[in-house]
């Protein structure tokens, strides 16, 4: 039997609540979206580039993805990680070593890391700051919170046209 990604039930959009509630409601829309985009694809078909010329594939972004959870847990647990896919030499490694990628493996740590976000958010108030060593300056917890909800729209957009031209599927 052939692996397939996993169906996903994805949250509502949110209509109220707090800031945080409600970036948070729509995170967890944008995440869902993404899990979505990749249901029912085989591992090769995730694996993909579908819009040539770019070697953009599903895979690719959620493993991008993945990473970019990876961070946003760190602003709140003060504790910074190593990306699993990528280095300060090769910085693109989740959207392009995929040849030898496990997309079963991939996704269940996508999975993973957002669950493991979702805990860390409590331990910090988005309004607080955190020195950015590369910036040099003090950024807002907020606006990085912003900025990944910014990232998943972006790359959500990119999963829509990769999967329409993989198997025709298209819409939400």
């Amino acid at each position: 039997m052939t692996w397939t990604a996993p169906t996903v039930d994805r949250a509502e959009e949110p209509t109220r609540g707090n800031e945080l509630e409600v970036l948070t409601a729509w995170l967890d829309f944008h995440r869902d979206t993404l899990s979505h985009k990749c249901s029912g694809l085989t591992e090769e078909q995730l694996k993909t580039a579908a819009v040539e010329p770019s070697p953009l594939t599903l895979l690719g972004i959620v493993r991008h993805m993945a990473e970019l959870e990876r961070w946003l847990r760190s602003l709140f647990t003060g504790k910074p990680e190593n990306d699993p896919y990528s280095t300060e030499e090769d910085p693109d490694a989740a959207f392009l070593d995929i040849a030898t990628a496990d997309a079963k493996a991939d996704l269940e740590l996508f999975r993973q890391e957002i669950e493991l976000t979702r805990k860390a958010v409590p331990l910090r108030d988005i309004g607080e700051s955190y020195f950015d060593e590369d910036e040099g300056e003090d950024i807002d917890i907020r606006a990085m919170y912003v900025h990944v909800l910014e990232e998943y729209a972006r790359h959500n957009g990119h999963a829509d046209l990769i999967r329409e031209r993989i198997d025709g599927s298209t819409g939400t």
